[in-house]
């Protein structure tokens, strides 16, 4: 019995998120057994109601007592609490609002009533107004799958249950049962983040890139669960190649962050040799860039050198999916994204465009291993792919690619593919591709109002963390996610999406959407790290911008920097380094 209880106390302390060690007196073996959890919790009164299935007072009695901030602590003299009281013919429901996306649960407090036995609620969270309302299953596709979203609990007399692990900003509550009188307390959410700081920041003359810079960091900062995440509704996974994206932003943001190593590893050892990662072949890639991004960034030579042997035999397998004529054959799945993933053309352009990229990068990389002949049998490699120039593609996710890879002409590829029909045809993953590819051929300003029009317009659609897919061309007479849809309007959320994101299946908290956070501070403040994270040079491109600043992490402390532009159109930069870095302009 002891050792029994000693068990559910050590589980109780991982679940409840204390990080401490477990005491002494618990021993040796459960002290093994504990897997103490990284995150922290904080309890959030909701911000405002926006829905009662009732108005006249009758069966929803004082929902403003849920909006005061309380002790989380139930006692038996309590009055003046929330009541729902329900019939045979109405039972009773409420929408909350807790003013912003976050991750975690609820937990709801109960008082004194009449009958001691447990109230039967239906919980629905709702990353939208609408997804909340909804109904599982239907033409919205609203669903369970990766998180319960959507379902019934018991709610005890003069007593408190905490449930739900889910991505919501919204709750609604309905009571299941008739002739139910249910005094509440708190209906608090349980918000469940990574306590880390925000290291990195930008600031400009236009607040609207203000707000694209810190949304794109705090939806990265949501997926950073126990491993990075593509997104924390659904699927709730590592996929590496949405982590590319995810990771530059926490260069920027977060700085060398150990959630990269874990996760990077973990899909390592999840998929040996000669699985591709996630069963893709592009995302086997994407794992090699992204630890060539994060050594050029942080230096960690040791990280770095504990993949040698895996990367060298996911080189070598890569090399053995090039025809004679130079052109890539991957099998596996054959993905960019999905929006080219019923375009053969753009998939293959794009395909042979990370080829290059990764071949290139694994050239690097074995010389900072110090080998010179595989430097040069993934150099020869790379140029033989270049021999083939990939044709018919018009979709912006390859273009970008070719023109990052040299394979197109990054201004030829700007004027006549990425800047065609404004920001038609985007998608949130790619975007990053995109606005990197106009940067190389010196479109700034381009790239800004691409920013502006396309994530900003998330935001006009009241989203406070940035969407897994958005199609500028479905926000035409459609309504936001944190209001009732007029019934004149489309449901941005409920109504439109493709391939696995159909209605409220779509995830509004996608890590792979947050670009415009990492370009941001690495085009306008113009921070470029160099050599392995020992130098900084800062070349700001300022655009239409007054002035910008900001800071960034780097391996030495943080880097502050501030540019503004003189009457002459000159611009005037100042900064500030911490000790042992290199700054160059």
């Amino acid at each position: 019995m002891k050792q029994n209880t000693l068990f559910i106390i050590a589980v109780l302390v991982c679940t409840l998120g204390l990080n401490a060690q477990l005491p002494p007196s618990f021993g040796k073996d459960v002290s093994q057994r504990a897997r103490p959890s990284e995150m922290t919790k904080v309890y959030l009164t909701p911000s405002k109601v926006i829905w009662k299935s009732d108005n006249t007072g009758q069966f929803l009695i004082n929902p403003e007592q849920l909006l005061k901030k309380g002790n989380g602590q139930l006692a038996v003299n309590e009055n003046n609490l929330f009541q729902l009281k329900s019939t045979q013919e109405h039972k009773p429901g409420i929408l909350l609002d807790y003013g912003k996306e976050i991750h975690g649960g609820v937990k709801i407090a109960m008082g004194i009533k009449k009958d001691k036995s447990p109230v039967k609620l239906r919980l629905r969270f709702g990353e939208s107004v609408g997804e909340a309302m909804s109904e599982i299953g239907g033409e919205t596709n609203a669903t369970n799958e990766h998180s319960m979203r959507d379902f019934i609990v018991e709610v005890p007399w003069l007593g408190t249950i905490e449930v739900g692990e889910t991505g919501f900003r919204f709750l609604r509550i309905d009571v299941i049962e008739a002739n139910q009188e249910v005094p509440l307390k708190s209906v608090e959410a349980a918000f469940v983040y990574r306590d880390i700081p925000y290291l990195g920041s930008f600031n400009s003359s236009d607040e609207r890139l203000n707000d694209i810079w810190l949304t794109g960091a705090y939806t990265v900062h949501l997926n950073m669960q126990d491993y990075l995440w593509d997104g924390i509704k659904r699927d709730r996974l590592v996929w590496v190649g949405d982590m590319h994206p995810e990771v530059m932003t926490i260069n920027t943001v977060f700085g060398n962050h150990d959630i990269v190593r874990k996760s990077l590893d973990l899909a390592r050892d999840q998929h040996p040799l000669p699985q591709w990662m996630n069963g893709i072949s592009s995302y086997s890639m994407w794992w090699l860039l992204i630890h060539k991004n994060i050594y050029d960034y942080h230096g960690d030579l040791e990280y770095l050198k504990e993949q040698e042997s895996y990367m060298i035999a996911l080189l070598d397998q890569l090399a053995s999916f090039i025809d004679k004529d130079n052109k890539e054959i991957l099998d596996g799945g054959r993905f960019m994204d999905w929006p080219t993933s019923e375009i053969p053309e753009a998939v293959h352009a794009g395909l042979q465009a990370m080829m290059v990229m990764t071949f290139e990068a694994g050239s690097e990389i074995m010389e900072i291993y110090e080998k010179p002949e595989l430097k040069k049998k993934y150099g020869k490699v790379a140029e033989r792919l270049r021999k083939h120039k990939p044709k018919d593609n018009t979709t912006k996710q390859a273009a970008a690619l070719m023109a990052l890879a040299d394979l197109e002409d990054a201004q030829k590829i700007n004027t006549n593919i990425l800047k065609k029909d404004g920001v038609e045809r985007m998608s949130t993953f790619y975007g990053y591709y995109i606005l990197e590819a106009m940067a190389k051929a010196g479109d700034y300003d381009g790239a800004l109002n691409v920013i502006r029009e396309y994530w900003g317009g998330m935001l006009d659609l009241g989203a406070t963390t940035f969407w897994e897919d958005f199609d500028i061309l479905d926000t035409k007479n459609t309504g936001r996610i944190d209001e009732l849809s007029p019934a004149n309007k489309f449901d941005i959320h409920g109504d439109f999406g493709e391939y696995c994101y159909v209605g409220y299946r779509h995830s509004l908290c996608h890590g792979w959407a947050s670009g415009p956070t990492a370009w941001l501070s690495q085009h306008v403040l113009g921070i470029n790290v160099m050599d392995a994270g020992e130098k900084i040079e800062i070349k700001p491109n300022l655009g239409n911008l007054k002035w910008a600043k900001g800071s960034f992490p780097t391996k030495y402390g943080v880097l502050k920097v501030s540019h503004t532009r003189n009457a002459d159109g000159t611009i005037k930069t100042e900064y500030e380094a911490p000790d042992g870095l290199t700054v160059i302009q």
